[in-house]
């Protein structure tokens, strides 16, 4: 099984940390280098996780966990106005970046108003391409509980993020943090980053149960792998947006246009099958910006091997 770790030192000496992560046949997930100083998130065999962290710290670097890697995840408010999009929002996002994951931050077309809020299925589609979501919502118990329906029907893991506790609306959500609402400041002191760090961890344990059942019936691949056979592919090498290739759960999302690369993407080889065999490829429903890697379980490819016979 792969572990994620991230490398957080200088250069010096980093290209022995590059030579051993492929020797071990890990993968570099993220890289970010500022002056002399490198951070590094790496997935590697669990066996080899010992060597690695030695040869971290004898090249004067730090070996940092980060639970979150390897995942993307939304933030969602109801509006992007300033009545909904508070500096709480914007914080949350941080220490979910800080943990290792890769954050969107996105609100609703119609998320104001306690009686006249909405979500589209558009909306809904979106939000399911993510790892899981992030809701945060206000400081009114009443507004708070009608709101909730703006999740519902969600097939991702959802954490509720509100000021007081809503009651009779348990079914909505995976897992709910109160003590965070609307505030007109950042979130600065010891308690205000206690409450983060617990928005944090309580994403992470609702996380586990989606790992513990994809190692219940394993991918046919890891996507850590699929990453690195398509890094070398030209309009993936090209791209100029942030982090073109990210990481899921049980998948990837590729940040180049779908119609003009799903050809090449569902013929390129793993382990002797094409992509688009034991994966389900598609178009983000952001406009078309990205494409969506879902890869199949093993007992998914060994039932349709056994269909064809």
């Amino acid at each position: 099984m792969f572990e994620v770790m991230m490398y957080d030192g200088g250069v010096y000496r980093s290209d022995e940390l590059f030579e051993m992560i492929e020797d071990v046949g890990g993968v570099v997930l993220q890289k970010n280098r500022s002056s002399q100083m490198l951070t590094v998130i790496m997935s590697i065999p669990g066996e080899d996780r010992e060597e690695i962290s030695k040869l971290c710290k004898e090249i004067g670097g730090e070996v940092k966990e980060v639970p979150l890697a390897g995942t993307e995840i939304a933030v969602v408010g109801p509006t992007l106005g300033r009545h909904h999009m508070p500096h709480p929002i914007c914080d949350v996002a941080e220490i979910l970046r800080r943990a290792g994951a890769v954050t969107v931050v996105m609100g609703l077309a119609r998320g104001r108003g306690k009686n006249t809020s909405q979500i589209s299925a558009v909306e809904k589609e979106i939000i399911d391409e993510y790892d899981a979501c992030v809701m945060c919502l206000g400081n009114f118990k009443p507004c708070v509980e009608k709101k909730t329906d703006l999740i519902k029907d969600l097939h991702v893991p959802v954490v509720l993020v509100s000021g007081p506790k809503p009651e009779g609306v348990e079914d909505t959500y995976d897992a709910l943090v109160t003590g965070v609402g609307r505030k007109a400041a950042r979130m600065k002191s010891a308690d205000e980053r206690a409450k983060l760090d617990e928005i944090c961890d309580t994403l992470e344990n609702v996380l586990k149960d989606k790992k513990l059942s994809i190692e219940e019936d394993p991918l046919f691949v890891h996507p850590a792998e699929i990453k690195q056979i398509l890094q070398d592919y030209e309009p993936i090498d090209m791209c100029l947006r942030p982090s073109p290739m990210v990481l899921h759960l049980d998948g990837l999302r590729v940040k180049i246009p779908y119609e003009e690369n799903r050809e090449y993407l569902e013929n390129v080889m793993v382990y002797g099958r094409k992509l688009g065999e034991v994966a389900y490829i598609e178009p983000s429903r952001i406009d078309d910006s990205s494409v969506i890697i879902r890869i199949k379980t093993r007992s998914q490819v060994e039932y349709e091997d056994s269909q064809k016979q």
